[in-house]
């Protein structure tokens, strides 16, 4: 008996979305960060809303992000995109799309299966205090107007 030829277990890919549903709506750490699902009526459960309030003594201090994660049939196993939805200068983030790039961002570009959504919204909030982005000019707030979404259509701001 023992551990001896025994594999890992691989959680199918709903179960793992249902747990950090769940634990998405139990909220998580300092409440800095969250997340859930954009559609409930989503049954593949890809698309998905974060938050991220920015962290303290940096330009992000006192401003609320909102993000989309898109996690295809691939997830966990591969990352979900990840775009701001409003403006936002980070050094790993596309200024005209708001996408933030895996090759850019250690997180998505080293990807691991364990990694979680939480793993990602936490990671890029640390990521807006280091040295690189902490203190680059921001746009002002709701300056979403000409956000260019995946599709590439402009998408208009009714104010």
């Amino acid at each position: 008996m023992g551990s001896e030829g025994s594999a890992a277990v691989v959680v199918p890919r709903n179960f793992r979305l249902l747990e950090e549903l769940e634990r998405g709506e139990k909220g998580i750490g300092d409440g800095t960060v969250s997340y859930g699902m954009d559609d409930a009526d989503d049954i593949y459960m890809r698309s998905w809303t974060g938050t991220i309030i920015g962290p303290p003594h940096t330009v992000h201090e006192g401003r609320i992000y909102q993000l989309k994660l898109f996690c295809d049939t691939d997830y966990p196993d591969k990352p979900p995109t990840v775009r701001f939805q409003a403006r936002v200068n980070m050094t790993c983030v596309n200024p005209e799309t708001g996408v933030v790039d895996p090759s850019r961002f250690p997180m998505l570009g080293n990807w691991q299966r364990e990694h979680t959504m939480e793993d990602i919204l936490i990671s890029l909030k640390k990521e807006m205090s280091t040295p690189q982005n902490r203190k680059l000019h921001q746009p002002h707030e709701g300056n979403d107007d000409q956000r260019v979404d995946q599709k590439g259509v402009a998408r208009c701001v009714i104010m």
